[in-house]
């Protein structure tokens, strides 16, 4: 096998490991860390509880989706009259392969601070409090028969950063709704460079042909239902091209989750 071959297998591999390393340390460590440092809000600094959670304020400060919203990709409506069961504009537009979109909070200055605190500040101990945020938006989708699969990362973005966040969420997910977590069923077959600043087109032209389909996870994926998780949903480009993978490989239904999702009026 060639060795870039070689590295990028052990790569995907890695990952399993990876996951549960981050989350034995995060919980093994849990008692000495409070006693350290005592819990505080990750986004104020005031004292709470336990490293879980927010303050009652900055919880306040996070806006969660409510209705109306679109029946398929849960964008909130603004017309409080529409009918159950009503497609938001962009969803009749495109048609998207997609088979539902569940976001946690909308994207707003306190989501962003916790995405970066995660992501860059390399807090993963908020996993768990963003998940269930996620997965109380899934309710409404029966668990137990769900395959849950993270937005993956490149190989070099993977190392440089040790983590995939969209993995630590995925397997808190997994864990609390008792679903299968396939951290590599989807591989990035290319690297893109940073998609911040880039317009919907632009971003759609970055990821083409960057996102297939882990051979060794092909047949797994026929016929089943999938969770596909991200940290944050913006344009929509990413998980579409993660969604197209999945449907490829014959994914019956792939419903998209997130933490925070970008809507223009909110």
């Amino acid at each position: 096998m060639p060795p870039v071959a070689a590295l990028a297998r052990n790569a995907q591999a890695g990952q399993h490991g990876a996951v549960t390393l981050f989350r034995s340390f995060s919980d093994a460590l849990t008692p000495v860390v409070d006693f350290v440092y005592p819990p505080r809000c990750p986004l104020c600094g005031g004292a709470i509880a336990a490293q879980t959670g927010l303050c009652a304020s900055c919880w306040d400060e996070l806006a969660i989706p409510g209705e109306p919203a679109c029946a398929l990709c849960q964008l909130p409506l603004t017309d409080h009259a529409v009918d159950e069961g009503a497609l938001c504009a962009p969803c009749i537009a495109s048609a998207p392969r997609h088979d539902g979109i569940a976001a946690g909070t909308l994207y707003n200055d306190a989501s962003r601070k916790l995405v970066l605190a995660f992501k860059h500040g390399r807090r993963i101990a908020l996993a768990d409090m963003l998940a269930r945020l996620m997965i109380a938006r899934l309710a409404r989708h029966d668990p137990g028969e769900w395959l849950v699969v993270p937005v993956p990362l490149h190989r070099w973005r993977l190392w440089q950063r040790g983590f995939n966040q969209s993995a630590l969420l995925a397997s808190s997910i997994a864990k609390a709704r008792g679903e299968q977590l396939v951290v590599d069923a989807l591989i990035r077959q290319k690297a893109t460079a940073t998609l911040g600043g880039l317009g919907r087109k632009a971003r759609a032209r970055a990821l083409a042909g960057a996102i297939g389909v882990n051979p060794a996870h092909r047949a797994q994926l026929a016929k089943a239902k999938v969770i596909l998780v991200d940290d944050v949903l913006t344009s929509g480009a990413t998980s579409s091209a993660c969604v197209s993978a999945l449907k490829r490989a014959g994914a019956e239904k792939v419903v998209i989750t997130c933490f925070a999702r970008v809507v223009a009026d909110a």
